[in-house]
């Protein structure tokens, strides 16, 4: 079984270890540590040991308690430092060796506990306490959001406090140190690699149950497609950040759907199901962290566009799969934009995205499942707000509608009541669970209230519910760039596997004119979008340096550990409401804009929604902004000290 920590022991043992003998143990641990954490052993293990020693001189249950050192996260790289098992409790403690604690500090160690609370199978129903340490302070206690923080002299104190009753129990540290323990929730990148790896994603603690029946609905939906030789649209709606990109590519990659593939007449397709997604960064990121596994990472994820030119020009092509998966549905291109994005086509071919699919789907030989994937308040391009009922008229206008049959969560019955169609509903096509917030249930009511005018008081309640130890997020606000730079780098400078970045919309004028916020087009065309998400830290291109900005384009569908949000003045609060008419206009063309304000909106809540830990919003010091600010703050945001 593979190693998890750097020491372990009982409480006795590790008060009479020798320290060089637990230094050496970490050593051996972690092999490379630099002096600086070498030093920093050498002084943390002789203080721990004295306040081990102080509290099982004055509690006799503490011969069971466990001290366990640098406690490394499976399937992460963070290490806590000093993790205390006592009687009931989990105690997850972290040393700086400084008199205060900043609050990149303080957000570490409750990410610690929130992280074990919400992941760790030997956690579920236990308090886990976050304490901070600085061990350059005097003796004091106080709490800060949820954490503790003391002076060095104080942790047995604590450790005493937060010890429950006789009636509580143990946990067996062989059992908390299994490999197996934590299972913490991917990114979407990290689950692609996964996926693609193995072809099955890990069990996901507390999480699997939000996305199991919609990946079980799929399968057992292709099994009876190909059963019966019929024809299936299925639509599977979800809040942002529910995992539906997850469903499809796990859907897509399943080996349950090896058995499904039809012999052609030049052999047999290389796998029954396609993901294809007409959002370019998405795609474009996915393929550089597959592109180990050959063909460019393009056998896992393909774009829109390119499969359209592959097979939608040509009536005598054949898609070589069964079951397509169309990635953010509620987008698909109009009409009008799919003859502006394929100008090489004759006219009459220039069909809406949806009628287009649906065409390839009667051509595929004898069954076929196309599966929408469909978010809600994300349309931010031209061409993207005719909405779901564009799928409903591709079956309308279909060459057999009969043949088909729609299923989707009911509260899509309105869209297809009056259309001659069969269909079914099923409530696992609705994913209502935020996953990509570390389980936080409020993270989209409250980025849905603020853009939608909701007063600062409803607002701040749910945000109140973010700032929750249990849920962790946190909604910084500062108009001060180099300030919130300084938290991120402070805040995961222990783990070199976050990703924080600078994120801003593309339609605001003043960030790159006043700022130097490049948030530009001409700016970001030669941003490599790849490198930007996935490269280590000490890469000139990763988004880590926080000198290069993605907008809503390249941001949509990914996500990062943390947000620094440059605030625009293409969206600001005058008189009371949110106004947008200083945004920088769409250029002249062929698509209408139907509601450019909505866009704006739109834009934001995809901006807004990208960072799992949360959001650090920069409100420029510019009077106009002034406002914008303020109601910010009133919603629930804090400032950052």
């Amino acid at each position: 079984m593979p190693r998890t920590c750097g020491w372990s022991s009982d409480f006795p043992t590790f008060r009479d270890a020798v320290p060089q003998v637990v230094c050496a143990a970490l050593h051996h641990f972690i092999p490379d540590a630099a002096r600086q954490q070498r030093d920093a052993w050498e002084e943390a293990v002789p203080l721990l040991q004295a306040e081990v020693h102080e509290v099982l001189a004055s509690d006799q249950q503490a011969r069971r308690y466990t001290a366990i050192l640098e406690y490394r996260l499976p399937l992460e790289a963070r290490r806590p430092d000093f993790v205390v098992l006592l009687r009931g409790p989990v105690v997850v403690v972290e040393l700086k060796g400084k008199r205060e604690p900043s609050q990149g500090d303080l957000d570490q160690v409750a990410a610690y506990a929130r992280d074990l609370r919400a992941y760790h199978r030997e956690c579920e129903g236990r308090p886990v306490h976050a304490i901070l340490v600085p061990t350059r302070a005097d003796d004091f206690a106080m709490e800060i959001d949820g954490v503790h923080v003391v002076g060095p002299a104080g942790l047995d104190r604590l450790l005493a406090s937060l010890t429950e009753d006789n009636s509580a129990t143990f946990i067996e540290p062989a059992q908390f140190l299994a490999p197996d323990a934590y299972c913490p929730l991917p990114t979407l990148v990290r689950a692609a690699r996964e996926l693609f790896a193995s072809r099955s994603i890990r069990e996901i603690w507390r999480a699997r149950a939000a996305t199991d029946p919609a990946v079980d609905y799929l399968s057992a939906l292709a099994h009876e497609a190909a059963r019966t030789r019929t024809r299936h649209l299925v639509l599977v709606t979800g809040v942002p950040g529910s995992g539906k990109t997850l469903v499809g590519l796990r859907a897509v990659h399943s080996p349950t759907l090896d058995d499904l593939a039809i012999a052609r007449p030049r052999g047999r397709p290389t796998a029954a199901g396609v993901f294809l997604s007409g959002n370019g960064p998405l795609v474009q990121v996915l393929q550089y962290s597959l592109r180990g596994a050959g063909g460019g990472g393009k056998t896992f994820v393909r774009g829109v566009k390119d499969y359209l030119d592959s097979y939608a020009a040509d009536d005598r092509v054949t898609p070589p799969e069964h079951v397509l998966v169309f990635d953010e549905a509620q987008r698909a291109f109009s009409r009008e934009m799919v003859a502006e994005k394929h100008p090489e086509w004759p006219p009459e071919r220039a069909e809406s995205e949806p009628a287009l699919f649906v065409q390839l789907c009667e051509r595929i030989p004898e069954w076929s499942v196309l599966v929408g994937l469909v978010g809600g308040g994300q349309e931010i391009h031209l061409g993207e707000e005719e909405g779901i009922e564009q799928w409903r008229d591709a079956l309308l206008n279909a060459s057999d509608p009969a043949r088909w049959t729609v299923h989707a969560p009911a509260h899509l019955e309105t869209a297809f009541s009056q259309a001659a169609l069969t269909t079914r509903w099923s409530p696992a096509l609705n994913l209502n669970t935020e996953l990509r917030f570390h389980l936080a249930r409020h993270m989209h009511d409250f980025v849905a209230a603020l853009l939608d005018g909701k007063s600062p008081a409803s607002c701040a309640a749910l945000a109140a519910h973010l700032w929750d130890p249990e849920a962790g997020i946190r909604l910084w606000l500062t108009r001060d760039t180099n300030l919130a730079k300084r938290y991120l780098q402070d805040r995961y400078a222990d783990d070199p596997d976050a990703r924080f970045g600078l994120v801003a919309s593309s339609r605001d004028k003043c960030l790159e004119r006043h700022f130097g916020i490049h948030n530009s087009y001409m700016a970001r065309r030669k941003l490599r979008l790849g490198e930007w998400y996935a490269d280590p830290p000490e890469s000139k291109r990763s988004c880590r340096r926080l000198d290069t900005v993605i907008t809503e384009f390249e941001a949509q569908g990914l996500e990062l550990d943390m947000t620094l949000l440059a605030w625009g003045t293409d969206l600001l609060r005058e008189r009371g409401t949110w106004s947008s008419t200083r945004a920088q206009g769409f250029r002249p063309g062929r698509v209408p804009l139907r509601d450019p304000h909505q866009l704006r909106i739109n834009a934001y809540r995809v901006l807004l929604t990208r960072g799992r830990d949360g959001t650090v919003v920069f409100v420029p010091p510019l009077r106009e902004l002034d406002e914008t600010y303020e109601h910010l703050q009133a919603c629930g945001m804090r400032r950052l000290p």
